[in-house]
């Protein structure tokens, strides 16, 4: 495992034992609210989401309506009055293996559940369900939760994200909490469709703001995270959000891909990663602690833009890792050194120490863990 540099400039070991004269994940600023260290030990999951999308509570405590397809759900969307608070426990089961060809799915109509202009939503799973169609939360609709459901293979390539959070012209979402959903696809790159053949993972943009993305497992994923729709997306300015607590495995890029705006990138674990982790793009700034990288493939930079963006690293821990120049204007955090200052996030939060990221995330990520953390 390599060395990490901390922000007062010595590389340190990255353990959760830290020098008290270096000031690193383990022991922030006083003037930035306070991150506590504890364990591995996994517990039931807190009912309140950490980090910028800490306000979000969802349905509330409104009685469960249960559906078992898309149908249904998009029914008990369309017949909410959009205000009052809806709870959907989705009960479906999809059997994947029925998809015997995957480079037939990008050439089907995509299949998603559209969220536009409703409020106070939680959609949460049964231990085992599971769903091959995607969800879009779209315009002023804000306070959604989607929670404990595996998504994959969808169809419909280009036109299907797996979980999308847009704003349109009538105004954009705040407010989200996407959590403990397991969501995979293939990296065969099909002909006609190439890096297309799935669409995104997880995608925020223009303008989506106040945002908690915490313990999800994403694996085999070309395209996982895209946080800002384009160089010319500067709405995205006003984008917060927080990455914890998420197991990226066997995945190509967009980890998240981030244009403009601030992301808290914490307690994460990224394995087997093959073109990029985390692209800081567009002025951007992303505060990085206490991350695990396994066999990544520059998994800090800024490249592909017209104009980079910055990074304020803290005590990650990483092996495997390579490098390379990346198109004209690239830059690479080969050093582990910080690029700009993050200062506070203006939550509290808890670090699990970086030497119990990788077991705790694998104990905890993805849906069917009991909402453990």
């Amino acid at each position: 495992m390599t060395l990490a540099r901390s922000r007062c400039g010595w590389f340190v070991i990255c353990t959760a034992a830290m020098a008290a004269s270096c000031d690193v994940s383990d022991a922030p600023d006083e003037s930035e609210p306070q991150a506590t260290a504890v364990g591995p030990v996994t517990t039931l999951a807190a009912t309140s989401a950490v980090g910028y999308g800490a306000a979000t509570t969802g349905g509330g405590s409104k009685a469960a309506v249960a559906v078992s397809t898309m149908a249904a759900m998009q029914s008990a969307i369309d017949a909410y009055d959009g205000t009052s608070g809806l709870v959907l426990r989705y009960t479906g089961v999809f059997n994947f293996g029925t998809i015997t060809d995957v480079c037939a799915q990008w050439k089907k109509a995509a299949q998603i559940v559209q969220i536009k202009k409703k409020n106070n939503i939680t959609i949460i799973g049964d231990n085992g369900s599971s769903a091959n169609f995607g969800i879009h939360i779209a315009g002023p609709s804000s306070n959604v939760i989607v929670r404990n459901i595996t998504f994959g293979l969808l169809p419909g390539g280009s036109d299907a994200d797996t979980i999308s959070i847009e704003g349109m012209s009538s105004g954009v979402p705040s407010n989200i909490w996407i959590d403990h959903n397991t969501i995979f696809a293939s990296l065969t790159e099909c002909p006609g469709a190439g890096d297309s053949s799935f669409d995104g993972g997880i995608d925020i943009k223009k303008g989506a703001h106040h945002i908690t993305i915490s313990y999800n497992f994403i694996h085999d994923y070309q395209k996982v995270a895209l946080n800002g729709f384009s160089d010319s997306d500067t709405i995205n300015n006003n984008a917060r959000t927080t990455y914890h607590h998420n197991r990226f495995e066997n995945v190509k890029s967009r980890l998240p891909l981030q244009r403009f705006g601030l992301t808290h990138v914490y307690n994460n674990y990224f394995k087997n990663v093959s073109t990029s982790g985390i692209n800081v793009r567009m002025g951007g700034l992303s505060l990085i602690e206490s991350n695990v990288f396994e066999t990544v493939a520059n998994p800090v930079t800024s490249r592909d833009s017209s104009a980079i963006g910055f990074w304020d690293l803290r005590n990650n821990l990483s092996s495997g890792i390579t490098w390379d120049a990346g198109s004209s204007g690239t830059v690479n955090a080969t050093n582990w050194a910080t690029t700009r200052a993050f200062g506070s996030t203006g939550y509290a939060y808890t670090l699990t120490p970086v030497a119990s990221v990788k077991a705790n995330v694998i104990a905890t990520a993805g849906a069917g863990t009991n909402l453990a953390q």
